[in-house]
Parts: C-alpha cells; structure tokens; sequence
C-alpha cells in the first residue's frame, strides 16, 4: 500500500512560522550594521580621525570594496560545492565567520599609535573584514531558497528580512552616530581670540576623545553582531532538497558563471539594479561629508542620517504591501523615482535644517525600496533559471554572490573615485572649514551624478522581461515539479 501525502498538505509543512521568519531575519542585521556604519562613517573617520591623505583613502575605500567584490563569486563558488552537514549547508559558513569577522571589524575603528604603517592597517583589516563578512553574507542570502520550498513564503520571509536589514542600518547608523556625535574635533570658539594654545589642547583632547569613541560604537556593533548570528543559527532548520540532485559532474567555477550570466532576466536585473544602488551608494558615503561642509550642519549631521533610516524601516512594510497589489516592476519605478525631486531640492535652495530633515524624510522612504526590491526579485530570476534549466541545480548562491560581486566592485570604484575628486577639490584633511570647492564638489557627488545613475538603471530595469503573469506561471510549473518529485521520492522510499 503506498501512502501519499496531500499537496495541500505537503505545502501547509513549508509554512514557515513568524518566529522562523523573524530569526530568519535576524540574521541580515549583521551586514547592515556594519555596512551603514562604515557607509556613512568610513570616509570621514579616514579623513578626520585617522588623518590620511584623501588619496590614501580613496586607495583603501576602492581596495577594500574591490577586493570584498572578488571574494563574494569565489565564496560563492565555494558555498555552492560545500557538502550538507548535520548544520545544513549554509550555516556552518555562518558560525565559522562570526568571531573573526567581529575581530577584524573591532580593528578597522582603532587608531593605531604609529604613522608610517596607518595606510597598510586600515587596508589589511578592512579587506579582512570585508572577507569575513562574505562568508557570512552569500550563504545567508541563499539560505533564502533553503528556508521554504514555497514562493510566498519566501517572499514573507525576505519582507521580514528587509525590515530587519532596515532596522540594523537604523540601529548602525544610530550606534555610530550618536556616540561619535557627541564628541567633536571642531571646537567652539574660544572666549580669548588669542588663546591659540587653548583651541589647539582643546583640539588635541577632542580628538582623543573622538578614537575612543569610535572604537567604543565599534565594540557595540560587535556585541549586536555576535547575538544575531546566534539567534540566526539556533532559530532557523535549513531544509535539505528533497528529490533534487546536484549537476553531476559539478560545474566548474567558469562554467557555472557562463550559465548565470547566459540567463537574460538576470543579466538584466543586475545592471538595472547596480546603476540604482551605485546612486544610492554614491549619496550614502558622501553624505556625511556633505551634511558637514556642505550644509553645516556640522552637529546634527547624525540625526539626519538617522531620520533618513527611520523613515525607510517604518516604510518596508507599505512597500511590500505596494509590490503585492501592483507588482514588483511598478513598486520598482515608483520606489527608486521617489527620491529624484528631494535629491534636487537639497542642493537647489538655501541650506536650511528644516528642510533637510524634511527632505531626509523622503529620502528615507526610496531608500526602502532600494533595498527590499533586488532581494525580492532575486529568487523570482533562480526560478525563472530553474524552470528553464531543470537538470542544473545547486547554484543558488552563485546567483546571489555575483550580484553583489558587480554591485560592490562598482561602488568601490565610485567611492575611491568621488574621495579622489575631494582631494583635488582641495580637501584639507582635519580642518574644520574646507574650500568652497569642496563644498560644490559634495553637492555634485550626492545629487546629479545618483540622479543620472538611477535613470539610467530604471531605463534598463524597463526591458526586464519577468512581470507578474510569468512569476505567478513560474511559480506553478516549481510547485508541480516539486509535486511531482516528492511523489516519486515516497514512491521509491515505499517500494
């Protein structure tokens, strides 16, 4: 007598709880922590802490993010042959990273008490780090295909995730700011416009103040850090494929990146979407900057930053609500578009803190989109591919970690490109007051070139061919294939 389990039935045991999906979620706070808090802060701690020459840290921001881009397709590479373990697949990358991506971190915030070798520390941990890091982020991004069989489940799931990233570039942004914010390297004016002596000690014990501070945040991060990736490992079963099989033999690492990269739709999403991201991430790290000499907004620089992240945590949920009714394309245009006419307004009027907060509010609420969107489209393209290419499975995370591969190495380049800029603008680094050049260099770096960027990436995001119609027809074609695999499986396993 050979037992069958309903459809219906099989499909209720891939519903994923609200606590699943909530520790689920906790598990992408970790990148985005750390990456709001070096997004936002990296440039003007090399600058203004650490006292580097702009060209020196340009070199480190552009290094840094280049070599994070290499090491996302090669972990990625290596995730996809790594073998099921009594963990799972994907989480003993997760647990092994952890405490070496906390120690490397903690390092990049700490000034150290020599000068000739500053250049070759902050180079060393930064790429360290950024390596530590990929090995926790590419297996945790595919785990997203390993947490439900069940489309809809993992869109929830990414819902849940995204308002979880959102809250940790809250909660870095927050950490970062609040406690560096509180000391400063620019003091008031002195009451005796003769005491040179005193601004200078007083400059001197800022400064002082400014390194312990940093690296005090830092260590925060670190403690959130170490939680999350256990709430993460003890709070989520990573499911085994059941009835699938690996390509055998294995794709070689260039062969695997020919398939991926032969598949339309997601050559398409990741262009579209690395134009928008390099705008957004071009605005991100000279923001701060901008807010600074730009505006002069000097000590409300990281209320501002918060606002702007605030606004994008409290509109993840309207935004998922808004690609359910009307789908994801439109939720993408509306989304991104939504920030064009305050990047405008920021630079065009005269600066005004009002204003800014008022502007920073809107921008909070692109900024959601921008994240939510790619990571909820990303599955929508493995399944297009395995609908299209059914004998080859067990490359989730290539898909993943080549997406981020383009989009980090992009951003490094236009990172290390727009700190140069400052330098030929004539940015002095450590002063208080810098060139009216440096301030007209800020207000292009974070208003028309992201502008120009982003239309260029939504222009391309147009010709994606996956709407609606072929995700839901997609979705249908996996879930009968899935059906029909674990029939076949209970078939054997009965006989």
């Amino acid at each position: 007598m050979f037992l069958f389990q309903p459809k219906e039935q099989r499909r209720d045991t891939q519903k994923l709880s609200v606590w699943s999906k909530l520790c689920y979620a906790f598990g992408g706070a970790p990148y985005q922590i750390t990456g709001s808090a070096l997004g936002f802060f990296l440039q003007i701690y090399l600058l203004d802490v650490a006292q580097l020459d702009p060209f020196y840290a340009s070199i480190i921001l552009f290094v840094g993010r280049a070599w994070d881009a290499i090491t996302d397709p090669t972990v990625g590479f290596l995730v996809s042959r790594s073998k099921w373990t009594g963990i799972g697949r994907m989480m003993p990358w997760v647990l092994c990273s952890t405490p070496f991506a906390v120690l490397t971190y903690l390092l990049i915030w700490y000034v150290p008490p020599f000068e000739g070798g500053k250049v070759i520390w902050y180079l060393v941990f930064y790429c360290l780090f950024q390596s530590m890091q990929t090995c926790f982020h590419v297996p945790y991004s595919a785990l997203t295909m390993f947490i439900s069989s069940d489309q809809k489940e993992r869109d929830s799931a990414t819902a849940y995730r995204m308002t979880v990233e959102v809250l940790g570039t809250v909660l870095g942004t927050a950490i970062q700011g609040q406690i560096v914010g509180g000391v400063s390297n620019c003091p008031t004016e002195p009451e005796n416009s003769n005491s040179t002596n005193v601004t200078m000690n007083t400059t001197i014990v800022s400064l002082e103040d400014t390194k312990r501070a940093y690296l005090l945040a830092s260590g925060v991060i670190c403690i959130i850090y170490i939680i999350c990736a256990a709430v993460l490992f003890f709070g989520v079963k990573e499911q085994k494929e059941s009835g699938r099989k690996t390509s055998t033999p294995p794709l070689t690492f260039r062969q695997g990146l020919w398939v991926i990269m032969s598949h339309g739709p997601y050559v398409k999403l990741v262009i579209g979407f690395l134009f928008t991201s390099l705008g957004f991430m071009l605005l991100e790290g000279n923001f701060a900057l901008f807010i600074t000499h730009a505006l002069g907004h000097r000590n409300d620089f990281q209320n501002i930053l918060l606002v702007i992240m605030l606004s994008g945590t409290l509109t993840i949920p309207w935004w998922q609500w808004f690609l359910t009714r009307f789908g994801k394309k439109t939720a993408t245009y509306c989304g991104i578009l939504w920030a064009v006419p305050f990047m405008i307004l920021i630079v065009s009027i005269q600066s005004h803190l009002a204003i800014s907060y008022l502007v920073s509010v809107a921008a909070g609420v692109s900024v959601a989109a921008a994240f939510l969107l790619p990571w909820s489209m990303l599955p929508d393209v493995v399944d297009d591919f395995k609908v299209q290419n059914p004998d080859v499975h067990g490359h989730e995370a290539l898909f993943y970690s080549f997406y981020v591969f383009f989009i980090k190495f992009a951003s490094g380049l236009s990172l290390g490109i727009s700190t140069l800029s400052l330098k030929f603008a004539g940015y002095v680094t450590g002063e208080c007051s810098q060139p009216e050049a440096v301030s007209l260099t800020l207000k292009i770096l974070v208003s028309p070139v992201p502008i120009v960027l982003i239309i260029i990436g939504i222009l391309v995001i147009m010709t994606y061919p996956i709407n609606e119609e072929r995700r839901k027809g997609n979705r249908k074609l996996l879930e009968d294939l899935l059906d029909s695999e674990s029939e076949t499986s209970e078939l054997g396993s009965s006989v």
